[in-house]
């Protein structure tokens, strides 16, 4: 059985969790994740990326904990390190990343949500990074990845805390953004990845690369960035097509490059 399932529709790849019960992250299931980011982002037909799961009850409960119950330090850097690599490249992935939350997120299961562009949560969710309870800390990129996203205060509130909110608070403190029925999570989620495909690849990947900037570098710094990418699209067949379709009055035909 694969811990994780690759499903392509047209330009958009599916990953979803199949860890059952719970969907919990090993080493193994998170280098295959890390893995399955980079074919797809050597794939010039693939424009999106949705993570789901297999279970209405579990998106991912995170760490299998039983994994942590030892002594041995270098076995938890291991895991840590192959958290941070997968979560980090699916931050970095070149196209634009969707997460559908079905049933509870906690740990390493918000994490791998929070590395996503973006979060659609069914009506039953419930989200957490609980880690302190139980004598850890967010090592999937949380403990960045979510006061960005969320602010200090609720971030501290989930982490310092151990909070657990659902899906409507989730929504209004901006951690989802939509909230649908059970069992809707996927289609919403794929909705969105065909809204994607009407984009240039190319221009969306140099949109995401300026957004993301602003996590790293100066603000003043990636005002030059902006005007050398905006330069650098008279290089590629997607800038030429997109302007000549509009002139045109047709649905542009993108090329990825």
């Amino acid at each position: 059985m694969s811990l994780l399932l690759l499903e392509k529709h047209g330009h958009t790849a599916v990953i979803t969790m199949n860890n059952l019960p719970a969907n919990t992250w090993t080493p193994e299931s998170l280098a295959l994740l890390q893995s399955m980011v980079e074919e797809l982002n050597d794939d010039a037909e693939n424009y999106a990326l949705i993570i789901a799961s297999t279970s209405e009850k579990f998106f991912s409960a995170g760490a299998d904990l039983n994994r942590f119950n030892h002594d041995d330090k270098g076995q938890s850097f291991a895991f840590a390190q192959a958290f941070g690599s997968a979560f980090e490249a699916l931050t970095n992935y070149r196209g634009v990343s969707i997460a559908a939350i079905t049933g509870f997120a906690m740990g390493g299961g918000l994490e791998v949500a929070l590395a996503c562009d973006f979060r659609v949560a069914e009506a039953q969710a419930q989200m957490a990074l609980p880690e302190a309870t139980v004598g850890l800390l967010p090592c999937g990129l949380g403990s960045q990845q979510l006061p960005w996203l969320v602010g200090e205060a609720w971030a501290k509130r989930m982490i310092l805390l151990g909070e657990r909110i659902k899906a409507d608070k989730a929504l209004e403190i901006g951690l989802v953004q939509e909230v649908v029925p059970a069992g809707q999570a996927l289609i919403k989620a794929l909705e969105l990845a065909a809204k994607v495909e009407k984009q240039s690849p190319t221009s969306v990947r140099y949109c995401k690369q300026l957004i993301m900037a602003a996590r790293r570098q100066p603000l003043t710094s990636a005002y030059a960035l902006e005007r050398e990418l905006f330069v650098r699209l008279w290089d590629t067949q997607d800038q030429k097509e997109g302007v000549a379709a509009f002139v045109e009055k047709r649905a542009p035909r993108w090329k990825n490059c």
